[in-house]
């Protein structure tokens, strides 16, 4: 299908990107832990915070760095102890994902941010993997389940997580590599990569967001990995850009946290309209929602509106990357891709 981009008017923009059928590829699952359901589960699982009140917690996300996130981001979790918590927590992104138009959702979850509490895999894994099967049936919403290591404890740490998982295979489709970036480069997780990559998982990273460049290098050259989750800082690597784009390794930008990390200072900063000029197939994605700002409506809305030089050709391209860069079956992404042009025509047409 042909798309007149231009003849879509800018005023018609947000809209569209609030309706155009979307997949978000870059989502913790703990970091949509919303403060009203943290105290919610809180309360029901007698559990003690910090805070005396949902404002006074909201009040304390000014983060300086990646770090100052996690802080908050590991106490909140505290919260979650059993199956139906898991299962609440996911069931709640969920619905916020359908009402944002994602049609397709892959989520990381940190198995070692609650084993080490004492909460069995298996309660965790219960949890989310019910939650999604639910959603499936009476939302509609396609998922998929990653499995992230925790990069500040030890690759012997992530060998044993990933062990405990095996008997779980089924419900989740790859792992990744999330949590401090500085110090922690991808090579320290070399042989538990190459033993995900012999089980038949999939291969993600967060890499160039705090990070150098050659974190992304190291990611794609020593684990192996088909997406980079984040890459931002790619951009000081002119070849490496070149490799990027020419290999089409997929980014999955979250423009709200990088900015709320001090990544960049505003949103009018943000690299993406060069990214997407080097012809590399970035997407956009929430991150943390609950503590950045915005599920992925927000992103789109707010970091078109902070771009003018984005129109609704990127905004097309953006949600078409999503597509091709997910991990859904073949089928579903000529599904996806048929309903996003769907949805331009109509734009097109109103």
């Amino acid at each position: 299908m042909t798309i007149d981009f231009d003849a879509i008017p800018r005023e018609r923009l947000p809209a569209l990107l609030r309706t155009m059928p979307k997949a978000e590829l870059h989502i913790h699952i703990e970091g949509s832990l919303e403060p009203e359901l943290i105290f919610r589960l809180a309360q029901r699982n007698g559990v003690k915070l910090a805070y005396p009140s949902v404002e006074a917690l909201r009040a304390a996300y000014a983060f300086t760095d990646l770090q100052s996130f996690l802080d908050i981001y590991y106490a909140g979790a505290s919260v979650l102890l059993k199956e139906e918590d898991f299962f609440d927590l996911t069931w709640a992104y969920l619905q916020h994902a359908v009402a944002d138009n994602v049609v397709h959702a892959e989520i990381f979850f940190d198995p070692q941010t609650h084993t080490a509490r004492g909460v069995p895999f298996e309660t965790v894994i219960r949890g989310l993997h019910h939650a999604c099967r639910r959603a499936h049936q009476e939302l509609r919403i396609s998922t998929r389940l990653i499995l992230c290591f925790l990069r500040h404890l030890s690759e012997e740490e992530a060998i044993a997580t990933l062990e405990q998982a095996l008997p779980w295979r089924e419900y989740f489709v790859g792992v990744g590599l999330d949590s401090s970036e500085r110090g922690h480069p991808p090579e320290k997780f070399a042989r538990v990569f190459a033993r995900a990559r012999e089980l038949g998982l999939h291969a993600v990273a967060h890499a160039g967001e705090e990070g150098p460049p050659e974190y992304i290098r190291s990611a794609l050259d020593v684990l192996k990995v088909e997406r980079i989750d984040h890459g931002v800082r790619c951009v000081e690597d002119p070849a490496l850009v070149s490799r990027l784009a020419s290999e089409r390794v997929p980014l999955t930008v979250c423009p709200l946290s990088n900015v709320k990390l001090c990544v960049f200072r505003t949103l009018t900063e943000h690299n993406l309209p060069a990214l997407l000029d080097a012809g590399l197939c970035a997407t956009v994605n929430s991150d943390d929602p609950a503590y950045f700002g915005g599920y992925i409506n927000e992103n789109f809305v707010e970091t078109f509106e902070a771009l003018p030089r984005l129109t609704a050709q990127h905004a097309y391209r953006l949600a078409r990357n999503s597509f091709d860069a997910s991990f859904a079956s073949e089928a579903q992404k000529e599904n996806f891709r048929h309903a996003l042009d769907a949805a331009f025509a109509a734009c097109r047409a109103a």
